[in-house]
């Protein structure tokens, strides 16, 4: 019967633990705009903000979190990431918004996510006989690790995304400015040859 009650503890906690969600979005903020989500959260919960710009100008782009009474928890400057987290002081709905009105004409994109964790006090009833608290540490620790992995791995994809696309659009450079540089000695030397023969041409008329 003892065994029993520790393995629907275990299920019920690593059921709680996978219950605690993660959004991930890819979105484009256009110049001049401003893109907003929200989360109803219950006081106390652990609450995250994890974001890479992938593609647009400078990669920055200006980022707020605000709590539900209008206080400002969070509040960046042309950033091209960050990680934040925090627990929610109030119930109440939670906003993320990501700004672009500093960019005149070009649009960003933004790839993100939004962590939300289990609300506090779901689970009080808990048999002590089997270490309980230790356990459920252990769970969430290795649910955090594989967020963590997650993220990186995504956040990896997106800055090679990025280098590949800044090596292509620099060897192109790099090809068309020797393509100008060959034309630039290709004409100088055949005016210097040209002008050689002319000059050549009027000494022996004089």
């Amino acid at each position: 019967m003892c065994s029993s009650y520790k393995l629907l503890w275990l299920i019920s906690t690593i059921l709680t633990i996978f219950l605690s969600y993660t959004n991930c979005y890819t979105i484009t903020v256009d110049a001049h705009a401003e893109e907003c989500f929200f989360e109803n959260v219950e006081a106390g919960t652990k609450m995250g903000l994890s974001f890479e710009i992938a593609e647009g100008g400078f990669l920055d782009i200006d980022v707020k979190i605000t709590a539900p009474d209008g206080t400002v928890l969070y509040s960046g400057q042309r950033e091209s990431s960050g990680i934040f987290t925090f627990s929610a002081t109030t119930s109440g709905r939670y906003t993320y918004c990501f700004s672009n009105q500093m960019s005149t004409m070009t649009p960003k994109v933004v790839m993100f996510n939004l962590e939300v964790g289990e609300a506090p006090n779901k689970n009080n009833e808990k048999n002590e006989e089997v270490n309980p608290n230790k356990l459920e540490d252990m769970i969430k620790e290795l649910g955090t690790t594989l967020k963590t992995v997650k993220h990186e791995q995504e956040y990896m994809q997106v800055r090679d995304r990025i280098h590949r696309a800044i090596n292509e659009s620099t060897n192109s450079r790099v090809v068309m400015w020797s393509i100008f540089e060959a034309s630039v000695l290709l004409v100088m030397t055949l005016g210097q040859v040209y002008y050689l023969k002319r000059f050549f041409e009027v000494q022996r008329v004089v």
